[in-house]
């Protein structure tokens, strides 16, 4: 524990975040786990993509093999909407009392929460996300998530897309944290090497930006110290072979852990900024973070020297000759990003220039930009955006 000076050890209240079912075959454990919440009967939360690779053919087998009543929604979007949100609860609740199981990665399983919040609360609708937070209760979450990045599996809020406000908005409420994370690196097998790279550096990212955070506290370090080294080694080798489930399995567990890290210490400017920009652009969200990450790395080094001195020794980075720490996790993270080809300029990713004021006032405003080492404002943020134009 450390000390906050004279008046003793910070204080830490800690809520496990859920259940861990980790490891090779472990969805044959679906049934049970449902039941372990109460229910006997399963809403399924997915997207098309899953279906017609096959991805969902196991849980469903598992489903039936146990007799469960089932029923699918399998029609998120990448970047799911407030009103894909809405789509899903309408047949969510003609279904009726259920678990509430989701399949896929982070927009599944954000769109899952809301969802599961809304049937638990019948006259609401997504769109009123900011008010939901002291709403009632919605259905249990069973969370399999099917890339290994988010960590949406370790918290009660997702991110969706209000499209008639044109902004990311945070729906969620303690009661759907999913009860239980089933952790199956079997299912990420199919998941293509962009993919793989994209969400494999959205995990790298929390593991950074939780050490940074001003909400980093001893549990949060050590996940997200641990996190940071598992990912950087496992993401090269999984991008490379994507039937390397050794290296799957690190990854997802790695990519698990950087959830819980952020869960309990919040975030910084790389996802404010990677919010906006998914918002403005539809980029992929790991691909948003890629494209700024070793500049925002760059404007917090003054004040992250500590926290980035963590990020290069979890990457097992020889000791820079000149003490500079920070220089060494900038040139790491550089070095990873470039193993993965996920690192794009924004020209590229359908950012204007014209854009770029909107972006960077947005990412100042957004949330999680609060517990960034250092404060930006607007103009910092627009040279930042400039910079990896």
């Amino acid at each position: 524990m450390t000390s906050s000076g004279p008046g003793g050890p910070t204080p830490l209240s800690i809520d496990p975040t859920c259940r861990i079912e980790f490891g090779p075959g472990r969805i044959d454990r679906l049934p049970a786990l449902i039941a372990a919440t109460g229910h006997d009967r399963a809403f399924v939360v997915t997207d098309h993509g899953l279906r017609a690779a096959g991805v969902l053919e196991p849980v469903l087998k598992a489903l039936e093999a146990a007799g469960l009543e089932h029923a699918v929604y399998d029609e998120v979007a990448p970047n799911p909407s407030t009103a894909n949100v809405d789509a899903g609860a309408a047949r969510a609740r003609t279904f009726g009392t259920a678990a509430v199981v989701a399949l896929g990665g982070g927009s599944v399983l954000d769109a899952a929460k809301g969802i599961a919040l809304l049937v638990g609360n019948p006259s609401a609708a997504a769109a009123d996300a900011d008010d939901l937070w002291e709403a009632g209760d919605g259905l249990p979450l069973v969370a399999i998530p099917t890339t290994s990045g988010t960590g949406a599996e370790t918290n009660g809020f997702g991110v969706i897309e209000d499209t008639a406000a044109c902004r990311k908005v945070y729906i969620g409420h303690a009661s759907v944290k999913p009860r239980v994370a089933l952790l199956d690196p079997e299912l990420t097998l199919g998941l293509p090497a962009p993919a793989t790279a994209a969400t494999g550096i959205d995990a790298l990212v929390h593991g950074i930006e939780s050490l940074a955070s001003r909400g980093a506290n001893p549990i949060s370090t050590a996940y997200a110290t641990q996190a940071v080294a598992m990912v950087s080694r496992a993401l090269p080798a999984a991008y490379r072979n994507g039937s390397d489930l050794e290296a799957r399995a690190e990854l997802m567990l790695g990519a698990h852990l950087a959830g819980q890290a952020l869960t309990l210490s919040g975030l910084g400017l790389v996802h404010g900024i990677g919010h906006v920009l998914t918002a403005h652009t539809g980029t992929p969200h790991g691909v948003a973070l890629a494209a700024v990450l070793e500049e925002v790395m760059e404007f917090n080094a003054p004040a992250a020297q500590g926290a980035y001195e963590q990020v290069a020794r979890a990457m097992r980075l020889a000791p820079p000759a000149d003490g500079d720490w920070a220089r060494a996790a900038i040139d790491g993270v550089r070095e990873i990003a470039g193993a993965v080809e996920v690192k794009r300029p924004l020209r590229t990713l359908g950012a204007d220039r014209a854009m770029l004021p909107s972006i960077a006032a947005g990412a100042v405003a957004d949330p999680v930009t609060k517990n960034n080492p250092l404060s930006p404002d607007p103009a910092r943020v627009l040279n930042i955006l400039t910079t990896t134009y």
